[in-house]
């Protein structure tokens, strides 16, 4: 499979401060990918840079085979971007938008019917087209901002924060449209939402200030092992003990525990009764030793608290 997005080294200053850090990753051909991060972490910033709105200020972007930063009007030709709260021209019907968006885009005039009726079928519009934009709900206009970006069949889909203050049944259609764009174009979803990314994409990157923590949150999820413990004896002393332990990855106290409940991710293959044995042969008492089914939120949690205790730590 070929990759739609390279992002090799990504760095965005705006004057003192540091956006985007050395963010690196790839995205092949039909995958649906969130970008997952608080809001303030970069994910919006990630998605200008890639659709040639803001440049970089170093590293490279390349979409489809062709350098943002080189060719910046042929790359944004290749991506079909829905920005948060898309601005919409609540006077003009929505057919008569999207004629004029598929304008602005270069959709020949002969062409631009059908392109019309195809976006709007594949949004589920058709039953609108004649209604002012202004009169629709929110999730309809977000469909019609769906619409919008999918005119000129774009291989590459960008959506920042897609299910965005709507209600419960709006939040359903988009998940279920953009699910059902696997395969035929290359989606990125930016979201805060953790549940909405982890039904929408088929991979999940973390972002956090800046950094990309991971590109595959959800493989961790499925493969990684994490362990709860409960021991007897002072927090600091616990846990300087446990990172000692040559099979343990790392070693946090569990949030929202008071004393003895610890989180301990065991490097793969290793045999958990070493670990028990280790603590015990230091004297520590182990009232509590179980596995803990990793999920998103799991990883997501885990990651942040790492990345939190490194900068804590860092000189």
């Amino acid at each position: 499979m070929a990759d739609c997005v390279i992002v090799d080294g990504l760095v965005k200053r705006y004057g003192w401060r540091v956006a985007v850090r050395g963010v690196s990753f790839a995205i092949g051909e039909g995958e649906v990918v969130g970008l997952l991060g608080p809001n303030g972490s970069g994910k919006t910033t990630i998605l200008r840079v890639l659709g040639g709105y803001l440049p970089a200020t170093t590293g490279t972007v390349q979409i489809a085979g062709i350098d943002v930063a080189a060719d910046s009007l042929a790359a944004r030709s290749r991506i079909g971007y829905v920005a948060e709260d898309a601005p919409l021209y609540d006077g003009m019907r929505v057919g008569e938008f999207l004629h004029f968006m598929a304008a602005i885009k270069g959709v020949p005039g002969y062409k631009a019917h059908n392109a019309v009726a195809m976006a709007a079928k594949q949004v589920d519009l058709s039953a609108v087209l004649a209604l002012p934009i202004g009169r629709l709900s929110r999730g309809y206009r977000q469909r019609v901002a769906i619409a919008q970006a999918l005119l000129g069949d774009p291989p590459l889909l960008m959506l920042d924060e897609p299910t965005n203050a709507l209600d419960a049944y709006q939040v359903i259609a988009v998940r279920k449209l953009i699910r059902s764009l696997a395969g035929q174009r290359t989606v990125l979803v930016a979201s805060h939402v953790l549940g909405e990314i982890e039904r929408i994409a088929s991979r999940v990157m973390i972002l956090l200030d800046g950094c990309l923590l991971t590109t595959d949150a959800m493989r961790e999820a499925g493969h990684a092992r994490q362990l709860r413990l409960r021991i007897a004896g002072p927090a600091s002393e616990v846990l300087r003990a446990l990172r000692q332990i040559p099979s343990v990855v790392a070693a946090a106290s569990e949030p929202g525990e008071i004393g003895d409940g610890y989180l301990v991710e065991l490097a793969p293959t290793q045999p958990v009764s070493e670990l028990a044995r280790a603590l015990i042969g230091q004297g520590f008492a182990l009232s509590e030793l179980t596995d803990v089914k990793r999920d998103l939120e799991g990883v997501f949690l885990n990651l942040t608290r790492r990345a939190g205790i490194v900068e804590a730590e860092a000189p």
